[in-house]
């Protein structure tokens, strides 16, 4: 399987490109966004933006907020910088950890925002998990799609015009570059957030003959994107705080750490350096012990790349890293199979379906041998509440 000459980024990895000395297209966008772009003039666009929205409702915006690296520095840069009086909403995906909510209860507490914390049906969830994984091998449509979604409806409901979030998908991504003007709006939810299902399909998927609670399309509305007519009339923007500063995780993580005494956290397959790294969701060594057996990768090989582009690191080290951590099967695997009621055989089956060429997926016998020993340091406090007597049945 190729990888880029320059990171470790494989060529299964969803929307990579690469020219013809290997170099892959995410590390074209780096180099673009150090050499080629002029922060200054992106910073005065950035003011003309806010400037324009400023004190012309009860909030000057909203801000999204999982309580991750991203949207904690995002937000602490809109109250400490920019001086904006924002609502914080939060789509709760079930999965938040101890700490990221005490992260999040000292953040809230120190910059005085106001939040909306909205938690979805579980039994929903639950549905939308399974069907999703069925579908895209990837259980996680119900968070992709709330967290984009349902900010934009609470914009609505709230007429808050401006929405900011966090970093531009051209620093971990193609879906767009860096010399694209990219914006979170129903072309880029289309595009690569809802994983090509929207939620009028995912309704006519589900089988609502297998359980007691039968999801309507009201239901549904969370992980909906709000129609063209109501965003029109709010003649809002949906901005990324990343087109507009130079995005530099391990400075902003520093800055959270010293502002806001923001703590990081150990997560199932990334290296204790990387404390900073997808710390909100319990289920995330799932998904990226999923992204593994699909792709040939895993979380790790996401996060070396980033410094071995920045400099940081060089590709040897980041190889050795790569070769210690992903992969290794998560203790969380067998609370998500008991949440879905599914056999890790069925588990198996349904993710090799989605296996992306040129990579083999590991045999079940395989993937169960590369079991992790180590387990997080909250692993007992996570749910056991699956509700599987209204579980789908595989």
């Amino acid at each position: 399987m190729k990888s880029c000459s320059k990171c470790v980024m494989p060529e299964t990895a969803e929307s990579l490109t690469f020219d013809n000395a290997g170099v892959c297209s995410v590390c074209h966008q780096i180099e673009y966004k150090h050499t080629a772009i002029d922060w200054t003039e992106r910073g005065r666009d950035f003011d003309r933006i806010l400037d324009r929205y400023k004190g012309k409702s009860q909030y000057d915006c909203i801000v999204p907020f999982s309580g991750g690296k991203d949207s904690t520095f995002t937000l602490w840069y809109l109250v400490k910088v920019k001086k904006l009086r924002c609502l914080v909403v939060r789509f709760d995906h079930s999965f938040l950890r101890r700490r990221v909510k005490e992260n999040s209860e000292r953040t809230f507490k120190k910059l005085g925002v106001d939040v909306h914390h909205f938690t979805p049906n579980w039994q929903v969830v639950r549905k939308l998990m399974f069907e999703s994984l069925r579908r895209r091998g990837d259980f996680c449509w119900h968070c992709h799609t709330g967290i984009f979604s349902y900010p934009m409806w609470v914009s609505i409901w709230q007429q808050i015009p401006l929405l900011i979030w966090g970093e531009p998908t051209g620093e971990y991504a193609s879906f767009y570059s860096y010399d694209e003007a990219e914006e979170v709006d129903e072309e880029r939810f289309n595009r690569f957030v809802n994983l090509g299902i929207n939620a009028e399909d995912m309704l006519g998927m589900l089988d609502n003959s297998i359980s007691d609670y039968p999801v309507e399309a009201r239901d549904l509305l969370p992980y909906t994107y709000p129609p063209s007519d109501k965003l029109r009339a709010l003649k809002g923007r949906s901005v990324l705080l990343g087109s507009y500063i130079p995005w530099d995780v391990k400075e902003q993580v520093a800055i959270i750490k010293r502002e806001l005494d923001w703590q990081g956290d150990e997560v199932e397959g990334v290296p204790p350096q990387y404390d900073y790294e997808k710390i909100e969701c319990y289920m995330q060594g799932v998904r990226d012990y999923i992204k593994y057996l699909k792709r040939g990768f895993g979380r790790t090989t996401h996060l070396v790349s980033i410094d071995i582009r920045n400099g940081r690191l060089s590709r040897e080290e980041g190889e050795a890293l790569v070769k210690e951590f992903d992969g290794r099967r998560p203790h969380a695997l067998d609370l998500f199979l008991d949440y879905l009621d599914i056999s890790e055989e069925k588990f198996h089956e349904i993710v090799g379906a989605h296996t992306v060429a040129p990579h083999k997926m590991p045999t079940l016998e395989e993937a169960r041998a590369w079991r992790s020993d180590w387990k997080p340091h909250d692993f007992e406090e996570w749910s056991r509440v699956s509700g599987k007597a209204e579980a789908p049945k595989a």
